[in-house]
């Protein structure tokens, strides 16, 4: 009998609320940023997270890698409780990457692509000095970049290029998980739809898990095989791709099926 799958992050009723400077002293306004969240990302499988701009889809995200304290609620780490200080810290850091929207957020502009990616090797003491620069090596080629790629600086390359070199970073400690906060929204089309199919590939070859996070359904259809839909703050509908695509629950959703031209067509480019 097969053993259930552990969930490498597991949210459970978690809320985020935001104080505002706008209100009385004693009555401060609040932003309820996310509420009664419940979500589960694994290990091999894709899972879009989609919904407009301000609907709390980045905050969810700094709540998983344990960047941003939940107000009420529960987050777990491999079925633990999951702790931002100590021991955990450092393995919840290996176990979960992120990239995100623009890869200078990530990249040092004075750091080669080389030191970039010996960066968190050296912090976390992977290997020696002469295992990680093979490491280094391995990742840019797994990313698609010749090797002397390593040699540039951020800005001398172009922006598909940089999110490369931000994937690979996150690679660097091979992760169970990472997590794209909009990673292609500023691309080129042509150049987006690249940076897709590498991710996919990254995932089957790794059997990574990926929590991919955009504004456009349609994006997020052609890489998800589960997507959760956002509004106001909560996950109004939850679904394999195929149902939410053919089966839709939720008027929302409807309407962002109906507002979102089709960057990408379903099959791999």
């Amino acid at each position: 009998m097969n053993e259930p799958r552990i969930p490498v992050i597991e949210l459970r009723n978690t809320n985020v609320i935001h104080k505002t400077r706008g209100g009385k002293l004693f009555k401060p306004d609040t932003v309820h940023a996310n509420k009664n969240i419940n979500f589960k990302a694994y290990r091999n499988e894709v899972v879009g997270i989609v919904g407009e701009s301000g609907c709390g889809k980045s905050t969810l995200a700094r709540v998983m890698v344990g960047l941003q304290p939940i107000t009420s609620g529960e987050v777990l780490f491999k079925g633990k409780p999951m702790r931002t200080r100590g021991s955990q810290r450092k393995e919840i850091g290996k176990a979960v990457s992120v990239v995100f929207q623009d890869p200078s957020t990530s990249l040092n502009p004075r750091m080669t692509v080389r030191d970039q990616l010996l960066d968190p090797l050296r912090i976390h003491g992977v290997g020696t000095e002469a295992t990680r620069k093979q490491r280094v090596a391995e990742l840019i080629n797994m990313v698609g970049l010749p090797q002397s790629a390593l040699e540039v600086l951020p800005r001398q390359v172009s922006g598909g290029q940089r999110q490369r070199v931000a994937i690979a970073r996150a690679l660097a400690l091979e992760p169970d998980i990472i997590i794209a906060d909009e990673p292609t929204s500023a691309l080129d089309v042509s150049v987006r739809a690249q940076v897709l199919n590498l991710l996919l590939d990254l995932k089957t070859e790794l059997g990574l898990g990926l929590v991919f996070i955009s504004h456009d359904i349609n994006t997020v259809r052609y890489v998800s095989d589960r997507i959760a839909v956002m509004l106001a703050g909560e996950i109004i509908e939850e679904n394999t791709t195929s149902e939410i695509f053919n089966n839709t629950q939720q008027e929302y959703t409807r309407t962002l099926l109906k507002a979102t031209p089709s960057l990408l067509h379903k099959n791999r480019l």
